[in-house]
């Protein structure tokens, strides 16, 4: 389940922010590491909750600034 849970949050990453999937690490910062705005990161939160049928508030969105911190979340909200 992890497993899937960290394939489709890079998946969606990858496709924000139009790399591949594979150089995706994740303890890269969305901000430093991928050079993401904040457009980028209220886009992938709400790619994050299409994808997984969950409910980001604000709070939450603004603690999610590494690939892991997404896939963590979002795991734990399943």
């Amino acid at each position: 389940m992890s497993n899937d849970t960290e394939q489709r949050v890079k998946a969606a990453v990858a496709e924000q922010l139009g790399m591949n999937v594979e150089d995706i690490n994740n303890d890269a910062s969305f901000m430093e590491d991928l050079g993401a705005d904040s457009l980028d990161l209220v886009e992938l939160v709400m790619s994050f909750e299409s994808d997984f049928g969950i409910t980001i508030p604000d709070e939450d969105s603004a603690e999610l600034t590494t690939v892991q911190k997404a896939i963590d979340y979002v795991q734990a909200q399943l």
